[in-house]
């Protein structure tokens, strides 16, 4: 089955997360881009940033702030049971102005040096050299 295009609204979105990175971190900052849990994610220094699914925005803030920016207008808590505090969904209606785009970009990236990193997932382990019945022969 092939991929669903990716909407013209997400992608002009993903380039302009792209765009306001660049401008504030320069070119000297590790920013990788993939996809995570549906989302196209901004990993700055290895830790979620900013992410971007269909037309909202996604921020990583300070947890401590967490009820004052969940009551701002166009924002959502990104687990609604409190299960994550500090990530955020930011509707078009909160990004809309210059100032609330540089808003939560500055205010995500401000807080991205305190971020705790994820635990890496250990990968699989390799394959055995030898097959299980062999393993049993030998012993």
């Amino acid at each position: 089955m092939p991929a669903r295009p990716v909407p013209l609204e997400t992608l002009r979105l993903i380039a302009a997360v792209r765009d306001a990175l660049a401008e504030h971190l320069g070119a000297d900052a590790t920013v990788d881009e993939r996809p995570l849990f549906g989302c196209h994610a901004f990993m700055v220094n290895g830790k979620l940033c900013l992410a971007v699914k269909g037309e909202d925005l996604l921020v990583r803030l300070p947890p401590s702030g967490h009820e004052a920016t969940a009551e701002r207008p166009g924002v959502r808590e990104l687990d609604p049971r409190g299960g994550m505090p500090g990530y955020f969904w930011v509707e078009p209606v909160g990004y809309t102005t210059k100032a609330q785009w540089r808003h939560w970009i500055t205010a995500a990236l401000a807080y991205n040096p305190q971020a705790k990193a994820s635990p890496r997932r250990a990968r699989a382990r390799a394959a055995p050299t030898t097959a299980p019945h062999e393993q049993a022969q030998k012993i």
